[in-house]
């Protein structure tokens, strides 16, 4: 019972973290004003895009060749929000929290599906980050905005936040459902933080004096 149990916590949480990545993909077509097609493109290549990787990485079958499920789910979001985006007055707001959202969950899935295969721990939180930050790089690439990666708020530090967090509390003792609570609440937390208050990590900066900048621009000069 507790193996069946934990086996449709992973599956239930799957399924979520793609449609919810598969909304962020669509309300960014929508925005970018892209046709039904499109919509679905966008919405399946970010929902499934860190799934995806995250397979291969770990050596396993891609999960939606198999379940062509997680494929209709994302085509379905897509088409809702392609004929609902004009509903929503702030569709980057409504961008914005649904990528947190799918962040959270996606990368929680990513670190639960290498755990279940044997990864160790340490493999396992960077299987999360990959399965969370993979599918939106994809996304801002194809409509062309700056990638996630290169943003200043916090976004990566989210997504480890969340997996490191799911697999310290499953490494102690917490069940699988309540680690991955954990897990998405403190991903989610984090993300809103940035979102809500500007969170950031201190920039890398130079030192005066190092580098390059002090080199004399004549060499005779001492």
């Amino acid at each position: 019972m507790p193996n069946e149990f934990v086996s449709v916590t992973l599956i239930a949480i799957d399924y979520l973290s793609v449609v919810v990545f598969a909304i962020s993909g669509a309300l960014a077509a929508a925005e970018k004003k892209l046709d039904v097609i499109g919509c679905i493109w966008l919405a399946a290549v970010t929902g499934i895009g860190g799934g995806t990787m995250r397979d291969l990485l770990l050596g396993q079958p891609v999960f939606w060749v198999h379940e062509p499920n997680y494929l209709f789910l994302a085509s379905g979001a897509a088409v809702l929000i392609y004929f609902l985006a004009h509903i929503p007055a702030g569709s980057r707001q409504a961008l914005i929290w649904a990528d947190a959202v799918g962040l959270a969950f996606v990368s929680v899935a990513g670190a639960s599906k290498a755990l279940s295969v044997g990864a160790p721990p340490s493999i396992a939180v960077l299987m999360g980050v990959i399965t969370g930050v993979f599918g939106g790089i994809v996304r801002d690439l194809l409509v062309q905005e700056p990638s996630v990666l290169v943003k200043k708020e916090l976004y990566i530090t989210a997504s480890l936040a969340g997996a490191v967090s799911f697999v310290l509390a499953y490494r102690i003792g917490a069940g699988h459902a309540a680690a991955a609570l954990i897990g998405i609440a403190l991903g989610f937390g984090v993300r809103a933080g940035a979102i809500l208050f500007g969170w950031r990590l201190p920039n890398a900066r130079l030192r005066a004096g190092s580098g390059h900048e002090n080199t004399p621009s004549d060499p005779s000069r001492p």
